[in-house]
């Protein structure tokens, strides 16, 4: 390991604009400037969104200017919010399709069972889990009805997946069968080894949407196995590109889907600065995500 570094001393807003303009971006309006990081922070405005704005001396690349990069935020925020309904969707989905084949092949309470799963110790790790969830919701109307008035105060499956995270419900299913894994990927259209990737992946960006987090020019470390058709075509997976493209599988019988490939068309008309290679989108992008 190299020499740490030592953490840099807090700069004032106006010696933030100062240290920006040093290093050559163009601010133009010093008190709009003001405003914006008074209401954002540095950290998360001029660090996330200045990538690929500089060159390899830690300077601006020319004619960068401030409001670029807050476009580039707003445009983040934009996005973010338009695709987090389609995410909702699928989750909503997913929770009763999981919930209502778990319980008939094994009971209301056969997540208890470890029998039920293929490893045991992701099991026990899974227990945990949801006896936290059961914890930090235990004031919830419906937990409390089922604590109090049935025996042994167990959440059947029905009820826990509401309470489940995302993330909790994608490993629950990783830890199926795979014949019931096959079952559930069959009701959505796809293969069990695509749906249990897709799931994760889709999982990760929620949250990120979830956290106000950055999916404009961001590499995602959990990612989905694409079909062949899309990464024969150069198309990656550790953009947000590939994961809207699963969304699309997940969601084909919806009308709605082609009305949120258009609002994504506006956003990128409005924000002139937003590149959408940085994203994992290609010229025919458009074509590729629309249902027809």
């Amino acid at each position: 390991m190299g020499e740490l570094k030592e953490h840099q001393p807090p700069m004032t807003i106006d010696e933030q604009i100062e240290n920006l303009k040093n290093i050559g971006l163009i601010v133009e309006n010093e008190e709009y400037a003001k405003k914006i990081l008074n209401d954002i922070s540095y950290f998360r405005l001029i660090k996330a969104y200045s990538l690929n704005l500089k060159s390899k001396n830690g300077k601006y690349c020319e004619k960068v200017t401030f409001e670029q990069i807050v476009e580039l935020y707003l445009f983040n925020a934009n996005f973010r919010q338009v695709i987090f309904p389609e995410i909702e969707k699928v989750e909503i989905n997913v929770r009763c399709r999981i919930a209502n084949y778990f319980a008939e092949q094994y009971g209301v309470l056969g997540y208890l069972e470890a029998d039920n799963f293929v490893n045991a110790e992701y099991h026990k790790m899974f227990l945990d889990d949801i006896e936290e969830e059961i914890r930090r919701n235990s004031k919830a109307p419906f937990v409390k009805n089922f604590h109090d008035n049935y025996e042994g105060g167990n959440l059947p499956i029905y009820a826990l997946v509401e309470i489940l995270s995302f993330g909790t419900l994608s490993k629950f299913y990783k830890n199926m069968k795979n014949q019931d894994k096959k079952a559930i990927a069959k009701s959505f259209g796809v293969g069990y080894t695509y749906f249990e990737s897709w799931l994760e992946s889709i999982s990760y960006v929620r949250n990120i949407c979830a956290h106000y987090g950055r999916l404009y020019n961001a590499k995602l470390s959990k990612t989905p196995i694409l079909y062949k058709e899309y990464s024969e075509a150069g198309i990656g997976n550790n953009r947000i590109f590939g994961v809207l493209l699963c969304l699309k599988h997940l969601l084909k019988s919806n009308d709605h889907w082609n009305l949120f490939v258009d609002k994504i068309e506006l956003l990128f008309d409005k924000y002139e600065s937003v590149d959408i290679k940085t994203m994992g989108f290609t010229e025919n992008w458009k074509e590729l995500l629309e249902i027809r």
